[in-house]
């Protein structure tokens, strides 16, 4: 059974606070993406279960892969056989669009849907958590708002896509460290209502919607900064780094 899994950006991120367990408390909306990788899952012939990448280039062992952790967090709970997932990298990795993420999410609803388990979403999000902090997104994969780590999630029905499309872009050789990303910020929970902002619609966004990240990461790597610019330039309603980059995105008007 083949799966799509997508990409999402981040519109507007606050770093509020360090948190005793070394993570920080954030505030964002996330939004699904149009950009997926392709994902089969089947039976495995030889007892094992493994893992086959084809695509961009993913930086980790097989054990350390998010979709090899995530069957084994079901494979822990329920009799399913080994498996062999085929996963094609389209999504670029570290570049802010939870790529890695949305994999393992997938894999977690994939084992669930082929394997007949039935188990909830409110289940299945518990697992991705444990995953990462924004993979519980990806399981409802609807616009949210999330808190905390990124893995409390107050879903929105607020959508443009009928009247904006969104275009993404990332830096050729750049890839951003999330904790070097997070090194660079001082958190400040003084901060304007991100809901608010956000429901008051793209077209005010420019104006009241900032991601924290920004700042420090194009004086660093002025070459992402440009790429906002030339979104704006081109049209663009709205223009951000997503997550803690490298990837720019756009919101141009259909």
């Amino acid at each position: 059974m083949i799966f799509f899994p997508n990409a999402k950006i981040n519109i507007g991120l606050q770093i509020l606070s360090k948190r005793s367990d070394g993570f920080h408390n954030i505030c964002s909306f996330f939004y699904p993406a149009p950009l997926n990788d392709i994902l089969e899952v089947v039976n495995s012939d030889d007892g094992n279960t493994h893992l086959m990448l084809s695509g961009n280039n993913v930086d980790c062992n097989e054990n350390d892969n998010l979709c090899i952790k995530a069957y084994r967090l079901i494979a822990a709970d329920y009799d399913i056989p080994p498996v062999n997932i085929f996963l094609h990298k389209t999504i670029p990795s570290r570049a802010g669009l939870g790529g890695g993420s949305s994999d393992a999410a997938t894999t977690l609803k994939a084992l669930n849907t082929i394997f007949k388990l039935n188990i909830s979403s409110s289940k299945l999000q518990q697992y991705a958590a444990t995953l990462g902090s924004d993979c519980a997104f990806f399981i409802d994969n609807k616009p949210a708002f999330a808190t905390s780590r990124g893995d409390i999630l107050e879903p929105c029905n607020f959508t443009f896509d009928d009247e904006y499309e969104i275009k993404i872009e990332v830096p050729k050789d750049i890839c951003v460290s999330t904790p070097f990303a997070y090194s660079l910020i001082t958190p400040n929970s003084n901060v304007p209502d991100l809901k608010k902002n956000i429901l008051e619609g793209v077209e005010s966004w420019h104006n009241t919607v900032v991601n924290d990240f920004e700042k420090p990461i194009f004086n660093i790597y002025p070459e992402i900064k440009k790429i906002k610019e030339k979104f704006y330039s081109e049209g663009a309603v709205f223009a951000a780094m997503s997550g803690s980059g490298s990837s720019v995105f756009g919101l141009f008007r259909r």
